[in-house]
């Protein structure tokens, strides 16, 4: 169990964040084999891919730092920006790692798997070598995640406005509450049950809270220095991942309401914005804002400001239908 120590201060300097970085490093895991969760289909489409990038790039030496528990954190740091981190400043900060340090990491990730083949020992053993880990993670970002990221970044950002409200009416104990099975709090402290022992006192710097869409069911944390720590988990609505546009709104609710308009509302389980929504379904913002106007004039949505943005829930009424929804795919509607 890993036990971060948590006073007054490290509850004001906690926050969410986004990493792009790290979650590109999960799907490189799971393609190869790791403990990881990625949806079948996207399984199917990004295989070849991936099997292009490992035999025309050093790809294999950034698999090379992946161990079934754990990975060398240079490689998928902390983000800096919060919720603002892009992908660009992920990379900027792999680059920008001193090579002693990367050096350790990478001998600590080598003891932890087979030896690896002549060219990528040779690839992990130059000097430059972290920039051959950050482009050879750009051109996978590129090839393997960048069409989706949007998706999954609304994803997540939906997660984080659910802890916010949870955090706003409860504290950071109501904001945990429901993270994760292997998560809570309790004595002034967040307790993750992992495989790891360890205690560290936060010291006033707080923690970062990440949520990841391919991460699994299970917890991971950064607790090595020089890193922020962070505390990462998986997102919640990630099944709307393993479900196909075709599946999303049959039957009767798109027959009433039209195929888009039905998976609209059907995808307001968790309050959302606009621009939220249309990255989830992979619709344009205006499309979106047309469908929620629609939705919101039939008394199934219902809309409230939080900070600058415009959150739309479901009514009462919207609940029905989309519970009628439900009940049609239990009955095989």
């Amino acid at each position: 169990m890993i036990r971060f120590e948590v006073d007054t201060e490290d509850l004001l300097h906690s926050r969410f964040a986004l990493s792009p970085l790290f979650e590109l490093n999960c799907l490189l895991r799971a393609l190869d084999g790791l403990p990881g969760r990625l949806p079948t289909a996207w399984s199917a489409r990004l295989r070849p891919v991936f099997g292009e990038l490992r035999a025309g790039t050093p790809l294999e030496a950034v698999l090379a730092l992946h161990s079934p528990w754990q990975g060398a954190t240079f490689a998928s740091p902390p983000p800096r920006l919060g919720l603002a981190q892009t992908i660009e400043d992920d990379l900027d900060q792999v680059r920008a790692t001193p090579l002693d340090l990367a050096r350790r990491e990478i001998a600590r990730s080598l003891a932890h798997r087979p030896a690896p083949s002549a060219r990528t020992a040779a690839a992990l053993a130059r000097d430059d070598v972290v920039t051959v880990i950050a482009d050879t993670l750009g051109t996978a970002w590129r090839e393997l995640l960048a069409p989706r990221w949007p998706q999954l970044r609304a994803l997540c950002e939906r997660d984080v406005l659910h802890r916010a409200g949870r955090l706003g009416q409860g504290g950071w104990e109501a904001a945990l509450d429901d993270l994760h099975t292997g998560v809570r709090w309790r004595d002034r402290g967040i307790e993750l049950h992992v495989h790891d022992e360890d205690t560290i006192a936060l010291g006033g710097r707080g923690l970062l809270l990440i949520p990841s869409a391919f991460l699994g069911p299970r917890v991971a944390a950064h607790t090595e220095a020089p890193w922020p720590h962070a505390l990462l988990y998986p997102a919640r609505g990630t099944a709307v991942l393993w479900q196909t546009p075709a599946r999303t709104a049959p039957g009767a609710l798109a027959d009433l309401l039209g195929r888009t308009r039905a998976r609209v509302l059907l995808a307001l389980d968790e309050p959302a914005g606009t621009t939220q929504l249309a990255r989830s379904l992979d619709i344009a913002v205006g499309a979106a804002g047309d469908h929620l106007a629609v939705l919101r004039r039939a008394g199934l949505l219902d809309r409230a400001r939080s900070g600058r943005t415009v959150l739309y829930r479901r009514t009462p009424l919207g609940d029905a239908l989309a519970r009628t929804h439900t009940d049609d795919r239990r009955d095989g509607g």
